[in-house]
């Protein structure tokens, strides 16, 4: 039978390990939320610009967009 400072050293050991993969796996879940929010970013981003480019396209088409060229015939 193991004597009591062997069962703490192991049982210290395991915890020493739980300890290492607990921040691991903390650091593995934090730059994944990381990149998460970047891809969230960008697409927001995409969005937006969709969103613009249709009200403008919009305000073109009934002749309210500022970017209305008229031409005359001669």
């Amino acid at each position: 039978m193991a004597d009591k400072s062997d069962v703490r050293y192991k049982a210290g050991e395991a915890a020493g390990h739980a300890q290492v993969k607990k921040d691991e796996t903390m650091d593995s879940a934090r730059d994944a939320a990381q990149q998460a929010g970047g891809y969230v970013q960008h697409a927001g981003e995409q969005v937006k610009n969709m969103a613009q480019g249709a009200a403008d396209a919009m305000k073109n088409a009934v002749g309210m967009g500022g970017n209305t060229t008229t031409t005359t015939k001669r």
